[in-house]
């Protein structure tokens, strides 16, 4: 599947963001421009893409900026004519909205706004390009024991993170039906893989175990989540992009359920296999498995999430390539293999910004 215009991506220098630039140029026949508009938050690295910087030279723009700022936007359109937008660009951590939601109504909603009137003024009535706005399975609220998530799923969010998505997820499919505008959204359930910021559950138990420090569990740790291996995530991205449908909203899931705490034994059993905790100093002779610590549960910690995935995969014909195994093991290995990526990450503390925020709201 080949696409020669330019592509304008938000948030290109994030986890999913990154990954997606990366999928595109190195694995696909795309022959035209990326553009990467990022504003370089705690989560946004230029490392994720310094490579594709160098080799992709002339066909890869980065440019540092905010979504919010309409002119700076509108003058992407105009100086790079994008046929598609990728829209990533988000504040995403449940945690951080809970103490700090300013930020996520700023980014997420008028963010996605400044973006939506910049393509409607640009665009201009016309049908052959592509506004995709990528969201979360989280603006469905939580499920019970059985059932999954469809795209007929009514929205009820339960974090300021997730209603600033839902409110941000409406704004575009409104702009489909009152402008015309050619919008496509996904909903993704729990995304993992290379280049994760470490606040996320994978990466942080990651680095905590080879740290020897504890392996945070929220409540009893039996919420259930839908795990999908990023490339797949991207790869589904893609797909829309190119043959999706305008004013359809694709749900994208790993159809891999897993508890918790049962990601977090996968964790320390796949440690022990490449790197037994025998042979690290930081455990002082104990097990991965004996740092695991029950915390006090998160406010609105929706149970169960699950993505009922059959529209992508019978309209578009996409599945994933990944099983949780092979990709858990892939994430692994990568982490293990770039130590100056986590000491770059690390210049911009979570644990700092959680202490600062937090306390001022005692």
């Amino acid at each position: 599947m080949a696409h020669s215009g330019n592509i304008l991506v938000t948030g290109g220098a994030g986890f999913i963001g990154s990954n997606f630039i990366r999928y595109v140029l190195e694995k696909t026949a795309f022959k035209g421009r990326m553009i990467n508009l990022d504003k370089l938050t705690y989560a946004g690295n230029p490392e994720n893409l310094s490579d594709v910087a160098k080799a992709y030279k002339g066909r890869y723009v980065f440019v540092k900026g905010d979504i919010c700022d309409f002119k700076l936007v509108g003058q992407l359109f105009k100086k790079y004519q994008p046929s598609m937008v990728a829209h990533f660009a988000a504040e995403s951590h449940v945690d951080r909205s809970i103490f700090g939601p300013k930020d996520f109504i700023e980014t997420n909603v008028n963010g996605t706004f400044s973006m939506l009137e910049a393509a409607r003024n640009f665009w201009n009535g016309r049908s052959d390009v592509r506004f995709h706005h990528i969201s979360t399975d989280e603006v469905y609220g939580s499920l019970g024991r059985t059932g999954a998530f469809s795209e007929t799923t009514p929205y009820d969010p339960r974090s300021p993170y997730s209603a600033s998505k839902a409110s941000s997820d409406h704004i575009a499919r409104a702009y489909f039906h009152t402008y015309g505008l050619p919008v496509s959204i996904s909903n993704c359930s729990n995304n993992y893989g290379p280049r994760h910021y470490p606040e996320k559950l994978i990466p942080l138990l990651i680095l905590n175990a080879l740290e020897g420090k504890p392996l945070p569990v929220y409540g009893d740790g039996k919420n259930v989540r839908d795990w999908l291996y990023v490339e797949d995530h991207c790869s589904a991205i893609w797909r829309i992009l190119l043959r999706g449908e305008a004013g359809r909203t694709y749900n994208i899931g790993g159809g891999c359920e897993l508890k918790n705490i049962d990601v977090v034994r996968s964790v320390c059993r796949l440690l022990e296999r490449v790197r037994p905790s025998a042979s690290n100093a930081a455990l002082k002779g104990g097990s991965y498995s004996d740092l695991i610590t029950f915390v006090k549960d998160r406010p609105g910690h929706d149970r169960r999430y699950a993505i009922n995935s059959s529209r992508i995969r019978r309209e578009l014909g996409w599945k994933p390539a990944h099983d949780f195994e092979a990709g858990l093991a892939a994430t692994v290995d990568w982490y293990l293999k770039n130590p100056a990526w986590l000491a770059a990450v690390r210049r911009a503390s979570y644990s700092e910004w959680l202490k600062k925020n937090y306390a001022s709201r005692k």
